[in-house]
């Protein structure tokens, strides 16, 4: 049946054409954003999914800015613990061979003490020194404080989130201290290490026994210092697995996300060049449609 107020066919196209470009839309909104889930409607389980890795991912930056900030922080008071153990030349081991040099009968323990007095400014000034962002574990105050937590990680199971540190203890590397409880400045016996002085000794039995317990006293410093930089070289390396891993962890975020919500490109260009044709045939049958009526007209000439 002909009718002039109802065509089927125009309406049957006009829906077509309809569908198809919903679909072209849909086609060129991924091609321009590089998602096929880039809001809650494309996919709310995706989207949402997608949104909380990418904080997950935020947080790992923070985690991995911070090991850089923690890396920076152990490397200075590392360098500073092995400058003032030293070497033949320089700190605490050149203090040692001064002090058994010292025990040498007839020997000028005055000039021997001028360079143990700049031995002991030096590894003074190298722990003042030993400063990054206001942060210094060899020479503490009052207000530093007993432990320090440098954030290594961050993990989220469900909704619950897990931040994990390394903890340090400020005293394993203190070499001076405001009570004098460093491992350079404690007294033991009639002086600490930071302070003592042979230049009034002489090669009496009594002096020669002083002199053996000021090179105990080096040698068990000497020890404590080298256990403080082991362990902050132990602490170094587990800083640099730690930001290795967090890396590599929010390279496999950010895949796992592009798995969710990226548009697969080659799929939809051919896609967009299938419904552009789709859209130009459905054109021409809605004209072809709507023409139809026109032979109506041959019925009234």
């Amino acid at each position: 049946m002909s009718s002039l107020l109802t065509n089927s066919t125009a309406m049957t196209a006009l829906q077509t054409l309809r569908s198809v470009s919903s679909q072209l839309s849909t086609t060129q909104n991924r091609i321009s954003t590089g998602q096929r889930v880039a809001t809650a409607s494309d996919n709310a389980a995706y989207w949402s999914i997608a949104t909380s890795m990418r904080a997950d991912n935020a947080a790992l930056s923070a985690v991995s800015d911070s090991l850089g900030l923690s890396a920076a922080t152990v490397d200075t008071e590392y360098t500073a613990l092995t400058t003032v153990i030293g070497n033949k030349d320089s700190g605490l081991t050149k203090l040692q061979s001064l002090l058994v040099e010292a025990k040498t009968a007839g020997i000028d323990r005055t000039k021997i003490q001028a360079d143990i007095t700049q031995i002991q400014q030096q590894m003074k000034a190298t722990a003042s020194a030993a400063t990054f962002n206001g942060v210094n574990w060899l020479s503490t105050t009052a207000t530093t404080p007993a432990t320090v937590n440098l954030v290594s990680s961050y993990s989220r199971v469900g909704a619950v989130p897990t931040t994990g540190s390394i903890t340090l203890t400020t005293a394993n590397y203190s070499l001076y201290t405001s009570t004098q409880g460093g491992f350079l400045d404690k007294v033991s016996g009639a002086a600490s290490v930071d302070t003592l002085s042979i230049s009034a000794l002489t090669d009496s039995a009594a002096d020669q026994t002083t002199l053996d317990g000021y090179i105990t006293q080096v040698t068990a410093a000497i020890n404590s210092v080298a256990s403080a930089a082991a362990d902050l070289g132990a602490v170094k390396t587990r800083i640099s697995t730690n930001s290795d891993f967090v890396k590599s962890l929010m390279d496999s975020v950010d895949r796992g996300i592009g798995q969710l919500v990226d548009a697969d490109m080659n799929q939809e260009s051919t896609r967009l060049a299938a419904l552009q044709v789709q859209q130009q045939l459905g054109v021409q049958a809605l004209s072809i449609a709507n023409n139809s009526s026109q032979s109506i007209l041959s019925l009234f000439r």
